[in-house]
């Protein structure tokens, strides 16, 4: 009676954990006992999201199907009920809807599938675009229709300010307006790195020797963290990504910003030449 207590116990803990789960998820950032997606920001996240919940609806009704089986078996066909055990060899009915069956799941659970991967690749006219390139153990950015670049550091424990998160915060975030289609090519510099942001549905390895494109579109302004995804030495955890999303006027000051602060930057070094 005891360990059928702690089990119904252990199984309430579950269903509440799982019922608060979508609260617990927050936008941009984990949260603390998050078990779903973090919110979604993009458009591509949220097909992702819908597409793990469609497919683990999927999963769930067939594994309560095979629980059932299994039950309805042990029941019905132990040795109590049949003292003459069965001498079936086949069913043809029975085989043929088991081969014909899980090949409409499969396509059922492919299509929207493939669906998704177009989507996810299928880059649209680009309205700011960002190079993003990896190093041991931080991110350099550049953009290149601007002429602005920048590294971008974790900030240390010691040196974070109140709101900023552990692990996450960086000197100089990227900065990107809402609604526009942010296009991203990521490089190595050593070894593969992993850019991703799952806020924005966006996970791609930074290779040696390659260049390689995602993109997205954040429909919703704020702070958006991330981390290299791919273990690349000792301080792979200390690696973050930050994207800040603004306003259009926001983004336009900002870049005027960044453009008089190299101005001045390269002022001071001829200066400092003559």
């Amino acid at each position: 009676m005891g360990m059928l207590h702690r089990a119904l116990m252990v199984l309430a803990a579950l269903a509440g954990l799982s019922a608060s789960g979508p609260a617990l998820a927050g936008m941009g950032q984990p949260s603390p006992w998050q078990i779903n997606f973090q919110d979604a920001a993009t458009p591509i996240m949220e097909q992702i999201t819908d597409f793990h919940n469609y497919v683990t609806i999927i999963i769930v009704v067939i594994t309560l199907f095979v629980l059932a089986l299994m039950i309805y078996a042990m029941v019905r066909f132990n040795e109590k009920n049949n003292p003459e055990p069965s001498r079936t060899s086949h069913n043809t009915l029975l085989e043929v809807a088991w081969t014909v069956i899980p090949i409409f799941i499969l396509v059922a659970i492919a299509i929207p599938s493939f669906r998704l991967l177009f989507a996810q690749y299928d880059f649209p006219k680009a309205d700011v675009t960002i190079t993003a390139t990896g190093s041991q153990w931080y991110w350099s950015y550049e953009y290149p229709d601007e002429g602005i670049s920048f590294d971008s550091i974790m900030v240390p424990d010691a040196n974070l300010k109140p709101g900023q998160p552990r692990l996450l915060t960086v000197d100089n975030e990227v900065v990107v307006p809402v609604g526009a289609n942010v296009v991203v090519g990521l490089k190595s510099n050593d070894v593969i790195h992993d850019w991703a942001v799952p806020s924005f549905g966006v996970k791609l390895d930074a290779v040696p020797g390659r260049l390689q494109q995602t993109w997205f579109r954040a429909e919703h302004e704020g702070w958006f963290y991330g981390q290299c995804s791919e273990l690349c030495g000792r301080n792979h955890a200390f690696m973050p990504i930050a994207v800040r999303v603004v306003s259009q006027d926001e983004y336009d000051a900002w870049v005027a910003s960044k453009k008089s602060a190299a101005i001045d930057a390269k002022g001071k070094v001829a200066s400092a030449r003559d």
